[in-house]
């Protein structure tokens, strides 16, 4: 069974950074693409970025340059973590963050083969 765990979340005033993290358990096949979403109250849920198995990277538009996706799979596949470095953060960054694997690395793919709890990230101005 796949669990996974988000961290790094946290309140931080507009232009800081953070760092999340997502620890994986259960067995994950190298190939699944994984990524990071997002919902903010009243709103629909955002696929933020994805990365695939050969490293290549999707963001969206409201995100792109300011955000960075990385993955880190032990060679066995038995440890994977998935992180996203947030920099230039802006109050409109405001949400739930969720560590996800996706059915697709397309740009703003949502669409869950498994989600994580979810990371609270607020930014005031």
């Amino acid at each position: 069974q796949v669990q996974l765990v988000e961290s790094g979340g946290g309140s931080v005033q507009a232009g800081g950074s953070l760092r999340l993290s997502c620890a994986a358990s259960g067995y994950i096949y190298r190939d699944y693409c994984m990524g990071w979403l997002r919902q903010a109250p009243g709103k629909e849920r955002e696929g933020v970025a994805t990365i695939a198995s050969d490293g290549s990277t999707n963001y969206a538009d409201s995100v792109a340059g300011r955000f960075t996706i990385s993955r880190d799979i032990s060679q066995d596949n038995a440890k994977n973590t998935l992180y996203l470095q947030m920099d230039s953060l802006r109050p409109d960054d405001t949400a739930m963050y969720y560590c996800a694997v996706l059915f697709s690395c397309s740009r703003g793919a949502t669409a869950l083969r498994y989600g994580g709890q979810g990371t609270q990230v607020t930014v005031s101005s």
